[in-house]
């Protein structure tokens, strides 16, 4: 009883713990409490708010793509070399072309981008074409192959 009766003099006169800007109050349901901008599992509190993009679902939208003169996407001919996931959400493509005189060379880029885009939780795509290694017919998936009567 004594205990109690000196905490609520403490909070009447400004000496408690609410006085010094502290809260014992439970963080909304829901709310993922944070200490000095970091999450409980230890990662910055600005970095958990973004998820990395779904690495099978940028796959899928690079697929919506496919070279004008050849009817396969560009992922199953093999001219996607690397995709790279942010944790701020933003994607990394590496791609080539069939041959450096490509009549496509500027727009299946700027398709590939528009596509990655599209995806949920991409914050922005970038892509660069690359020549090395030479895209060559074995890069191309079995699918790919079939579709086209190479086998």
């Amino acid at each position: 009883m004594v205990e109690t009766d000196r905490m609520a003099a403490m909070e009447e006169t400004g000496n408690g713990a609410a006085g010094h800007g502290f809260s014992f109050d439970a963080p909304p349901a829901g709310d993922s409490p944070s200490v000095a901008g970091w999450t409980p599992d230890g990662q910055p509190a600005a970095e958990a708010a973004v998820a990395v993009p779904d690495e099978e679902a940028v796959i899928a939208a690079i697929a919506t793509v496919f070279d004008p003169e050849i009817p396969v996407n560009i992922y199953e001919l093999g001219l996607i070399y690397a995709i790279d996931l942010h944790r701020d959400g933003t994607v990394r493509v590496e791609m080539t072309l069939t041959a450096p005189n490509c009549p496509s060379a500027q727009e299946l880029p700027a398709q590939v981008q528009e596509a990655v885009r599209t995806v949920p939780g991409v914050t922005d795509a970038t892509v660069e074409i690359v020549w090395d290694p030479p895209w060559d017919m074995s890069r191309m998936s079995d699918d790919a192959r079939l579709s086209l009567n190479m086998f």
